[in-house]
């Protein structure tokens, strides 16, 4: 180990830190900033992966995919998972600094209203939809598009809007240029009767509408996490990259006093370089690990179900039976077709000479093919799309199937599932060119070019876990205990059980639409025909065949550490200020709490989680 290193890692340990913060991705860097705002605090933030300033595989948009897989990730992998004919899902989360902003699609959209609201009817006061929206705006700052722009796209806001932010720290924005078959969207999905929304970020997302992604139009390039350390970075926040937190050190009270808590978050132990260390919070530990790693430390601490710190041989500090459970995901299928080669000018980036004429072209005025980014969306009810017979029974069904959720969330899933009133984006629509589907090996002789049509379910009733991992039991270590090192054991339950049989109906009636949709003019026009599946698929029993072995992740785990409102302990990780139940001085600020999926990617509420989180800190801060 490199005396440098050595020495970075000891003078860290060594600050007087009054909040450590585990994690500096999405949430975690933006609160780190956030608190260090007050000059009287010292921050720290410890992040195992490591910095990616000028990186063009992050910052360029049309190369956002390309780090998945690479240095930049985790590499972590689903069990595998009996529903989806026995595969293991590849489950790509960010190690770096940034975390997955650094390395997502870069889509910037929100859920509805009502998804919010949702959160705030469990008994978690605070997270509805009005009390949210200020944080959306603080973390970013949108730039309207040009007049021409609105007319070419239809990048179309309510203007001046007083749901956009403009003065945050993530740069939001409408892409310079689009694919080709952009132009053929809105009016396919308007002959279908499905309205342009010219307020998706308004609290309803139902519609179609041209995508805003976090872009920042004057430099060209990602805005993520990392943009909100400045410059100048703040001299009271102090990250150190290349350090895997390995526990949250829990300090036991003798006696409890003024209702305290018995256990008392005080430090994080770490590894950097090969060696371990252990920093000290005078105030409080912060988890902003991730929907995958935040549940593993707490558990890995001792903070969990007895029954699985017991099996893994972890001394049980606070039996807390939610950790890591209540994992939900997006599933997401991909249909691929063959499309007009004279489309396809995004996958002409294969070609190097293009490739560098479109750097050159990117370099000198930020256009062109490598502006690219998925901008053709649309999120629709299920009612839009699906005969009410079927709605009729699939709700039926659903009332059966709720022993697995508590009162709470009966009551406002059967609200939202399947009902014809409901006006909620149910099922999500990706146009793009390209090969969107890895289980799909695409042709590419006689100049064949493909496009997809993305269809993600965004509501979905699989519940899944996230536990730790023992060391092969078999090997010489078989006495050892679980570390941070070890991937976790995730199992997302993807259409599994009687309630995941009804994810699975619903989303062969979305892939059904998706078919729909490319049959109709004018994307028709421009469609040869079907590639994946190869023939045109309508028998229920090979399309229900063919999702289960083309259904991937989108990427959005949540849940995993969530909230949980007023069943307490019973029904949660946290209460809705986002302390661990059973510990004084430590929380969780990730998409782990939230307690119920939303209709969106993810990125643009995690960091309205986190600004939330952030003034809520600063409160508690004022009255302890």
């Amino acid at each position: 180990m490199a005396q440098s290193e050595l020495s970075q890692a000891e003078q860290f340990a060594k600050r007087q830190f009054d909040f450590v913060i585990v994690g500096g991705g999405t949430a975690g860097l933006a609160v780190a900033a956030r608190l260090a705002e007050n000059a009287s605090l010292t921050v720290g933030v410890l992040e195992a992966g490591e910095r990616a300033d000028g990186n063009d595989q992050i910052n360029i948009p049309a190369f956002s995919g390309r780090p998945l897989g690479g240095p930049l990730d985790w590499h972590f992998k689903t069990e595998p998972q009996g529903a989806l004919a026995g595969r293991e899902l590849v489950w790509n989360r960010g190690k770096v600094l940034g975390g997955s902003s650094a390395l997502n699609y870069m889509v910037w959209n929100r859920g509805c209203k009502e998804d919010y609201d949702a959160w705030e009817e469990l008994g978690n006061p605070g997270w509805g939809w009005e009390s949210l929206l200020p944080y959306f705006k603080k973390s970013e700052t949108f730039h309207p598009p040009p007049a021409s722009h609105r007319d070419k796209y239809q990048s179309t806001y309510n203007s001046p809007s007083p749901f956009l932010g403009d003065s945050g720290p993530i740069h939001v924005s409408y892409t310079a240029d689009y694919s080709p078959t952009h132009a053929y969207w809105h009016a396919t999905l308007n002959s279908l009767g499905i309205e342009t929304n010219r307020g998706h970020l308004n609290g309803s997302n139902v519609g179609v509408w041209t995508n805003i992604s976090a872009l920042n139009p004057e430099s060209g390039g990602r805005s993520y996490a990392a943009h909100y350390l400045g410059p100048p970075p703040p001299a009271n926040l102090h990250i150190l990259t290349g350090a895997l937190a390995q526990e949250v050190v829990l300090e036991q009270q003798h006696q409890q006093q003024g209702g305290k808590s018995e256990w008392t978050a005080t430090g994080v132990k770490f590894s950097h370089g090969g060696q371990t260390f252990t920093v000290s919070a005078k105030r409080e530990v912060i988890l902003s690990a991730g929907a995958i790693q935040s549940p593993q430390l707490l558990e890995l601490s001792g903070v969990g179900r007895a029954e699985v710190l017991a099996a893994a041989g972890i001394p049980v500090k606070v039996d807390s039976p939610n950790v890591g459970e209540n994992l939900r995901d997006h599933p997401m299928t991909p249909l691929v077709f063959e499309v007009d080669p004279t489309m396809a000018q995004i996958e002409d980036l294969l070609d190097e000479s293009v490739l560098a004429a479109a750097l050159e072209q990117y370099r000198r005025d930020r256009t062109g093919l490598l502006t690219i980014l998925p901008s053709a969306m649309s999120y629709l009810p299920f009612s839009q799309f699906t005969p009410q017979a079927v709605l009729n029974d699939m709700q039926a069904k659903s009332k059966e199937l709720l022993a697995h959720f508590s009162s709470d969330e009966k009551l406002i899933i059967l609200s939202r599932q399947f009902s014809p009133e409901t006006k909620l984006g149910q099922m999500e629509y990706v146009f793009e060119l390209g090969n969107w589907n890895p289980t799909f090996q695409p042709d590419r002789s006689d100049g064949k070019r493909y496009c997809s049509m993305v269809v993600i379910l965004q509501y979905p009733f699989s519940k899944g876990s996230v536990h730790i991992r023992r060391p092969d039991s078999d090997g010489p270590e078989s006495d050892a205990k679980p570390t941070a090192s070890l991937p976790p054991v995730i199992d997302p339950q993807y259409y599994a059980g009687p309630h995941g049989e009804l994810d699975l109906e619903a989303m062969v009636h979305g892939v059904r639409f998706g078919q729909e949709i490319c049959r109709t003019k004018p994307v028709a026009d421009i469609i040869r025909g079907p590639a994946h599946p190869s023939k045109p698929v309508t028998n229920e029993e090979e399309v229900r065949a063919w999702v289960a072995q083309n259904t991937i992740t989108c990427w959005h785990p949540i849940g995993t550490c969530a909230m949980g409102g007023s069943g307490g302990k019973a029904a949660g990780v946290v209460d809705s200020r986002l302390r661990v139940y059973g510990v004084e001085g430590l929380r969780v600020v990730d998409a782990s709490v939230m307690p119920l999926h939303i209709s969106a990617h993810p990125q643009a509420t995690v960091y309205a989680i986190a600004e939330k989180a952030a003034d809520m800190i600063r409160e508690d801060m004022l009255v302890s």
